[in-house]
Order: C-alpha cells, then structure tokens, then sequence
C-alpha cells in the first residue's frame, strides 16, 4: 500500500466483502440494498484510500485481485472483531445472558454436545446458543475467522488454543457375521485386504486411519466416503465394507444392528476431543462461561470406551 490515507470506514469494508462473495457489484448491491453505482463508488474509495487496486474486473464479473486478496482475509478477521466487540459490550450488561456461537464435529452432536449444553443450560437458562457442525479443518477455519467463538473438534489445532476433553478408543466396525466379528481385540493389519468405508478427507478421524493404515503397512481400498458416521455404520452393517470409527458416540455395547465393533490393539488407535478457541481474541461472557464450565467437567480428557461411557 502506498501514500497516506484515511481510516478505513467498517461499512464500506461490509461491502467489499459482499461484493467479493458475489463476483459481482450488481448482485451484492441488491442484496445489500444499495445502488450498483453507489456501491462502485465506495469500493473505489475504499481503493483510494488503500492505494491499491482490490479488485479485478473480467466482463460483468469480478475478483479480487492479489491485494485483494490480502485485504480481504484481514478485512474478515476484523469484522469478527468488531462482532465480538458489540457482544461482549452488550453481555457485559447482561453477564447471566448472551450468546455462544458453538461449533462441533458431526461426531459429537449424538452424545457429547446436547449433554454439555442441558446441564449448562441448568445453571444458565438465559444463555443462547447459535450452534455449526462441521469437520475439523472447517471448525478451525471458523474459529480462526471469528464465526464460532468455540469449536469442539479433534486433532488439536496448533495455532488455536485447546484442552483436551474426552479420549475415544477406535474400533474396527465389521458386519455382525464377518470372519473378525467374534474378536475381543485386534490389529487393523489384520482387515488390511477388506474394502473400507470412511468420512470424507478434512475430518480427524479420517487422517488418524489413514496414519494408522500407513504404520500397518497397507493403503487401503476405499469404496465410499461420507460425512455421518451413522452412515458409515449402516453400509457396514448392510456388508459394504468395514470402517475404523470412534468409540464414544452412546451407540451401545454392539453398535448398531448387524455391526460388531471390536476394539484396536494398534498403538495410537485413539483420537481425543477437545475444545478450541482464538486465544488471542476476547471471548465474550456468556463464551467465556461456557469454556470454563466445560474444562471444569473435562479437565485431562476422559477416556470413552466400546460402550459410549466415559471413564
């Protein structure tokens, strides 16, 4: 950026953002509720004032350019901070109230997270949640960016703060009369020939059964790839495939119907939950109660077994 120039307007800022979004000034317009040439105008001021042009224009279309680019990843984190900014203002007045924006591995959302939030909802009836599900390397993004103030996910991600809450042993899940069914334990080696089911790539417990597979000396064949891990224990039970899965989802001794799920004996066959947040970000009150009353419950991250209880 060269030349002096003035602070840069919020507003104004919003509207770059929604035109990069759109790809283009006269939809962002009509959504912002604004002219198309009055919107042009403050994008061009807003290059004014940066000395540098954010934008390229191809037809009707448009991108931001490489400073666009820039300016645009740092626009966003600053929008997230000015959002942070009035919630915690407005909390502040209302400490019993406000808002937490939680976000959670789909994994999560059958167990761990309703019963987190029904006995904090207990002590704090007021406090409202604005809830995402997504995979881990989407609840990073959203945490880093400011949409979620707090993320249960797993791996830890390095650049965010994290403290571990629940361990979850993996276990191999096979059809109820598979050769490896009556197993109490085993070494995932051993499955290294079947045909694999598996959530998409992005997700924890996917990079940890690819690690695994890798130690074990195999890559393996994989004939479907989704998102719930429900789903992936019903094509197993309907003899698709086999899968690795986490242990601590409350499904039962058996699992679902037609599947066992038999323990790994391999090292690492684990992967622990924890709860992420920007550590160099303010989180407001009612966040930031939330994050206490859940490492006051999960400090040292508990151990899930076969059976969905945690030890």
């Amino acid at each position: 950026m060269t030349g002096k120039h003035e602070c840069v307007d919020l507003e104004t800022v919003r509207w770059f953002l929604a035109v990069v979004e759109h790809g283009h000034v006269t939809n962002a317009a009509s959504e912002l509720g604004l002219s198309q040439p009055g919107l042009s105008r403050a994008v061009a001021r807003l290059e004014r004032e940066l000395g540098v042009p954010l934008l390229d224009r191809e037809g009707r279309s448009v991108r931001p350019s490489r400073y666009g680019e820039v300016f645009a990843a740092h626009a966003r984190r600053l929008l997230a901070e000015e959002e942070a900014a009035r919630r915690a203002l407005a909390q502040a007045a209302d400490p019993e109230g406000g808002e937490v924006a939680l976000a959670f591995l789909h994994t999560q959302g059958t167990w761990l997270v309703p019963d987190l939030l029904r006995r904090f909802r207990r002590e704090r009836p007021r406090v409202r949640f604005r809830l995402a599900q997504d995979t881990a390397a989407g609840l990073e993004e959203a945490v880093r960016g400011g949409a979620a103030d707090l993320a249960i996910t797993s791996p830890w991600p390095r650049d965010l703060a994290w403290a571990p809450m629940v361990t979850e042993r993996l276990l191999l899940a096979v059809p109820a009369d598979h050769r490896l069914a009556g197993r109490a334990a085993l070494r995932l080696a051993e499955a290294a020939g079947e045909p694999f089911v598996a959530v998409r790539p992005g997700a924890g417990v996917r990079d940890t059964f690819e690690e695994l597979a890798r130690r074990a000396g195999f890559r393996p064949s994989i004939l479907f790839e989704g998102d719930e891990l429900s789903t992936i224990r019903g094509l197993v039970a309907a003899g698709l495939g086999v899968a690795v899965v986490p242990a601590g989802e409350g499904t039962g001794g058996g699992g679902s119907a037609g599947l066992a799920e038999i323990p790994l004996e391999d090292p690492g066959a684990e992967r622990t939950i924890g709860l992420a947040w920007h550590g160099g970000r303010t989180l407001t009150p009612a966040a930031d109660g939330f994050r206490r009353f859940v490492l006051d419950r999960t400090a040292g991250g508990r151990t899930a077994g076969r059976d969905g209880k945690v030890s």
